[in-house]
């Protein structure tokens, strides 16, 4: 007996131990420490893998590093300001950057797969509502448009001693220029040989390529003046020209310079930090609304509001003259179904998302003449699934690739003009063609070293095949490989023998031998939109009767009547460059 009673005593002071700890535990609330540390994550962005360390203190974000990523220098811009706002809201449940939505992304992955790499959960912040507020300045110019013709005018204004400010809907300087190969057309450049070329050559090109119903005075002005534009790039925005050039379609001859990289982003990098070395002011995120007219008639500002709706105004009043850049409207479906339904819903755009055409509006809201607005124009060799331009084409425009149909065929001219080119893929089986490059054009034009991040997207995308012989790159695609071998080989004699019997193409530089091969697969997108407002050769806006409207100009894709029916490849960053700076200089001399 006295062992049980033990046994039960003891057991007794184990419950009730067990109580007390029960209880203490009620009283006095476990707290859980929150994660500290710093974590590595990785994601996926437009040209490549963005590898981000996350620092933590208590789960709550202090500090997000991108420790590497394959982005251009002005889209990866996006990153920081995401890292701003992710850190302020402890969340990575943040808006995209328009413009920069794979970057974005791939960044929002990588921030939370370091954060799941951590187990902490985090708990959102309460940020303070915004007060709107009300902005109002005033400048000798202001300029609607942070593209490559809105920064030739801001720095072409600016060296001529105005104050500048530039307002731009987006959150960076990017538009269709950063997206583009940014090649440009120069007739007479230092890469030719003297005599081969000249300005009155490229106006008959402009005008035979637009089927002759461009303004010949602006076509004029552009190609002479294109190589004094090229030459203020290279010596004043220290933009670098690589020492070779690229032959685009419907060119007599090649002409075309191409950029460090074969992208925009070394043109638009150069020049928005010389804007920002001489003064200029950028109002980012923000949407020009309204033309401000004084009572004379004459430009005298604009009015534009916070483009992410948080109720901020601004007002800009200009001394001198406002200056429109804000490019097409190629990412407008509305507008392209208005002024050319074929072009609507259908088409996907290789454009900027800022290209909706709100310059062109406003401008014809304050009696702004409007020309070619029918006219539209897509780029051949574009990515089937997102629309855009594909850079791997470099290879067709330095004469080393072919293009051919699901039956293995060529079946236009690889250097025809673009619109003749993206009908003739449209009426190919599935909408789309193929090009081919030997391993040996895929080395020479640097296609990985300038492009890398695409070439991954296009393998992943399964867009791009690269094999040991042409009939394997073929059957990957179910292209016939029997005809296109053959016309491979047809092909290779033309090159020997230095005639196209088949499209009587310019320029071939190669024959398509060595292995591997690559082949990938595109389609057409809008691309340009070569109607918009009027202007004459001061890049003054003229109203429907013709007349000058004072102080307001225009420059860039927003305008009309400088390529017609149909825009030759590189002539948009001649007009761009050549116009804006007429644009800005005389903006900053009209006082």
């Amino acid at each position: 007996m006295r062992k049980l009673f033990n046994v039960l005593l003891a057991l007794l002071m184990v419950m009730s131990m067990a109580a007390c700890s029960t209880g203490t535990s009620t009283n006095e609330p476990e707290v859980t420490e929150g994660v500290t540390g710093t974590f590595e994550g990785v994601g996926s962005g437009k040209g490549g893998d963005i590898v981000v360390k996350v620092t933590l203190d208590n789960s709550k974000m202090t500090a997000i590093e991108v420790v590497s990523h394959g982005e251009s220098d002005i889209i990866s811009e996006a990153m920081d300001i995401l890292t701003e706002e992710m850190i302020q809201k402890n969340s990575t449940s943040v808006d995209s950057i328009s413009g920069a939505t794979l970057t974005s992304a791939g960044f929002r992955v990588a921030v939370n797969n370091a954060i799941k790499e951590s187990g902490a959960e985090l708990t959102e912040n309460e940020v303070e509502a915004h007060v709107a507020a009300a902005t109002e300045e005033t400048y000798d110019v202001v300029i609607v448009g942070a593209g490559g013709a809105g920064l030739a005018a801001a720095i072409t204004a600016a060296e001529n001693g105005a104050s500048v400010a530039i307002v731009e809907k987006l959150k960076l300087a990017m538009g269709s220029t950063l997206l583009s190969g940014a090649e440009m057309a120069v007739p007479g450049n230092w890469l030719q040989e003297e005599g081969t070329d000249s300005p009155e050559q490229l106006i008959a090109d402009m005008l035979n390529g637009g089927g002759n119903i461009a303004n010949v005075d602006l076509v004029t002005i552009l190609a002479n003046e294109a190589l004094s534009a090229a030459e203020w790039l290279r010596d004043t925005v220290n933009v670098t020209w690589t020492d070779h050039m690229m032959h685009f379609g419907g060119h007599s001859v090649t002409r075309s310079l191409v950029p460090e990289g074969a992208t925009g982003e070394e043109v638009m990098m150069k020049m928005v930090a010389k804007a920002e070395e001489m003064g200029v002011v950028f109002y980012y995120d923000t949407t020009a609304k309204t033309i401000i007219m004084n009572e004379n008639g004459e430009a005298a500002g604009i009015t534009g509001v916070n483009s992410s709706g948080n109720g901020d105004t601004l007002t800009l009043h200009a001394n001198n003259g406002v200056i429109i850049a804000t490019g097409g409207f190629g990412s407008s479906i509305e507008m392209r179904e208005k002024y050319n339904p074929a072009y609507g819903q259908g088409y996907k755009s290789t454009d900027s998302v800022g290209s909706t055409g709100d310059g062109i509006v406003m401008a014809e809201e304050v009696g702004a003449n409007l020309v070619d607005m029918e006219y539209i124009q897509t780029y051949p060799f574009c990515d089937p699934i997102s629309g855009g331009l594909l850079y791997i084409d470099d290879a067709r425009l330095y004469g080393h690739s072919i293009i051919v149909n699901k039956e293995g065929e060529r079946f236009v001219g690889e250097l025809d003009t673009r619109d003749v080119i993206s009908n003739a893929i449209l009426a190919q089986t599935g909408q789309v063609c193929y090009e081919i490059i030997d391993s040996a054009a895929w080395e020479s034009d640097k296609i990985v070293e300038n492009h890398g991040g695409e070439v991954e997207y296009m393998y992943a995308m399964k867009e791009l095949v690269k094999a040991d012989t042409l009939e394997e790159a073929a059957e990957f695609f179910g292209i016939d490989a029997e005809k296109m071998v053959e016309t491979v080989n047809k092909y290779n004699t033309y090159v020997e023998n230095g005639v196209d019997e088949d499209f009587g193409r310019k320029s071939m530089n190669s024959k398509i031998e060595t292995a591997p091969f690559y082949i990938v697969v595109a389609t057409p997108a809008v691309h340009h939109t070569m109607g918009g407002i009027e202007i004459n050769t001061e890049a003054q806006v003229l109203d429907t009767n013709g007349n000058i409207i004072p102080n307001l100009y225009a420059a860039g894709e927003v305008t009309g009547g400088i390529h017609g029916t149909n825009r030759l490849g590189s002539c948009a960053i001649a007009d761009i460059m050549v116009f804006g700076r007429i644009a800005g200089a005389n903006a900053a001399a009209n006082d």
